[in-house]
C-alpha cells in the first residue's frame, strides 16, 4: 500500500506525505500539552516552567542542530533519529506524566523540532536541486499546513471524545507513517553537498558568518517574529472577553483559516520566487505585518481577528518557503546551508520570545490598540529594512530555472 502511496521516480510525493505527517505530528506538542499537564493536576507554574524549558532547549539547540545535519551525509537518517525522538517524547507525555518523564520529553521535543526542519530542508534540496528549490518549498509549506488544520481538527476531537492522553499516542502513531515516507525519498536525495565542499570548509564558514545579507536577513527574521508573535495572544485574549462561550469558534477560525491560506499561496510564493526573485516576495510578506495590526487596532472585535488571521497567512506563507530559500542561496557551493538555517532560527525564536512579553507590557500599559500599533511599527520597520537594505539573492543562473517537474520557468 506505501508503494503505491509513494512514487520513488522522483521522491517529490513521498516528500509531499513527509511533511504532511511530520505537520502532523508536531501539531500534538502545541497547546495539547499544557491541556493534558491541566488535567493531571499540574500547578499553572509546573506547566510553564516545563513548556519554558522546551523553548529554552530548542533555542539554544538552533545552531548545534544545524550543523549537525550539515555534518551527517545521510539526512534521511537523521530525519529518522530525529522522528524517534518525538515518539519517545510523546509516549513519555502519555505513559509517564509525572515531573521529571514531561520535563525530558519536553527537551527531546525541542531538540528533535530543531533537527527535523533543517534535515527536511536539505532532503529537499537535494531532491529539488537550487533552481527547483522555491516550488519544492511551496510544496512543503502546502502539506504542512494541511498536516496541521486537519491534525488540529482530529486530536482536539480525540482529547474530547476519549481523553488528552489519547491525543499523545496519536502524535507518537502519526509519526510512523512520516518514518515510511522518510525512507521512500530516493536515496541519492541526501547528498546535498557538492563533493568539492566534503569536509570542514572554515573559509566558507567565515565568509557566511560575515556575509552582510546573512546578517540583513536575520534582523528581518528577527523583526518579523517580534512583530508577528504577540498579536494573536493579545487578540484572543480581547476576543475572549468580548465573545464569551462564542470565542471557541472564533479561536478555531483562526487557527484553520490561515492554515487554508498557507496551503493556498505557498506553492504560488515559491514559483513566484523562482521566476521574479525573492526581494518583492520578502517585502510583500513582511508588509502584511503592519496591515494586519492596523485591521486589529482599528477594527476590534471578532471577525475583524479572523480578516486578521487571513493576511497573516499571506505573511506565513511568505515567511515559510522564503527562510530556507534565502539560507540555500545563501550558502551555494557549501556545506553550511543547515547551520544557516539554524542561526536563522535562533532569530525567530528570540524575536518570538521579547515580542509576547513586549506586546503585554504594552497592553497592560497604554491598552491593547496601542500594543498593535507598536507591533505594527516594528512590522513596517522589517519592511523598510528589506527595502532599503536587502539585495536580491537569486543566483544568476546560466540557464533557464527549472521546475520540479523538469519544465522550466518563466524569467521576469
Amino acid at each position: 500500500m506505501l508503494s503505491l502511496m509513494f512514487r520513488r521516480p522522483s521522491g517529490n510525493r513521498a516528500l509531499d506525505w513527509v511533511n504532511f505527517f511530520i505537520a502532523d505530528a508536531q501539531t500534538g506538542f502545541g497547546p495539547f500539552v499544557a491541556v493534558y499537564l491541566t488535567t493531571q493536576k499540574w500547578t499553572q507554574v509546573e506547566i510553564g516552567f516545563a513548556l519554558t524549558l522546551g523553548t529554552i532547549v530548542a533555542l539554544v539547540s538552533q545552531i548545534p542542530a544545524g550543523a549537525l545535519v550539515d555534518a551527517v551525509r545521510n539526512k534521511r537518517a537523521v530525519a529518522s533519529a530525529a522522528l524517534c525522538g518525538l515518539i519517545a517524547a510523546a509516549l513519555l507525555l502519555a505513559i509517564w506524566p509525572a515531573r521529571l518523564p514531561v520535563l525530558l520529553a519536553q527537551m527531546l521535543h525541542g531538540v528533535a523540532s530543531c533537527v527535523i526542519t533543517p534535515s527536511i530542508a536539505a532532503l529537499s534540496l537535494g531532491l529539488a536541486g537550487h533552481a527547483a528549490l522555491g516550488e519544492r518549498l511551496g510544496r512543503n509549506a502546502r502539506f504542512g499546513a494541511l498536516g496541521n488544520g486537519l491534525a488540529a481538527a482530529v486530536m482536539g476531537a480525540t482529547g474530547a471524545w476519549l481523553s488528552s492522553k489519547a491525543v499523545f499516542f496519536l502524535t507518537a502513531g502519526l509519526c510512523v507513517p512520516a518514518l515510511a515516507a522518510v525512507w521512500l525519498v530516493p536515496a541519492g536525495s541526501h547528498a546535498v553537498a557538492p563533493p568539492a565542499t566534503k569536509g570542514a570548509n572554515w573559509a566558507a564558514l567565515r565568509r557566511l558568518a560575515a556575509d552582510r545579507r546573512l546578517l540583513v536577513f536575520a534582523l528581518c527574521v528577527m523583526l518579523f517574529h517580534l512583530s508577528n508573535a504577540a498579536m494573536l495572544p493579545l487578540a484572543a485574549a480581547e476576543v475572549t472577553m468580548r465573545a464569551g462561550s462564542f470565542a471557541n469558534v472564533i479561536i478555531g477560525a483562526c487557527i484553520v483559516v490561515p492554515q487554508v491560506v498557507v496551503a493556498s499561496l505557498s506553492p504560488w510564493v515559491g514559483r513566484a520566487a523562482a521566476d521574479h526573485g525573492r526581494r518583492w516576495i520578502l517585502l510583500l510578506g513582511w508588509a502584511a505585518l503592519p496591515v494586519r495590526a492596523l485591521l486589529l487596532a482599528v477594527l476590534p472585535g471578532a471577525w475583524p481577528l479572523v480578516l486578521g488571521q487571513a493576511v497573516s497567512g499571506l505573511s506565513a506563507a511568505v515567511f515559510g518557503v522564503m527562510l530556507p530559500l534565502l539560507a540555500a542561496d545563501l550558502t551555494a557551493g557549501t556545506r553550511h546551508f543547515n547551520l544557516c538555517l539554524g542561526f536563522l532560527g535562533l532569530a525567530v525564536y528570540v524575536g518570538a520570545a521579547i515580542s509576547t512579553s513586549l506586546g503585554g507590557g504594552i497592553a497592560d500599559a497604554a491598552g491593547i490598540q496601542a500594543a498593535f500599533v507598536s507591533l505594527g511599527t516594528i512590522g513596517a520597520a522589517g519592511t523598510l529594512v528589506i527595502w532599503m537594505a536587502m539585495p536580491e539573492t537569486r543566483p544568476a543562473l546560466a540557464t533557464v530555472p527549472q521546475r520540479i517537474d523538469g519544465s522550466a520557468a518563466r524569467v521576469g
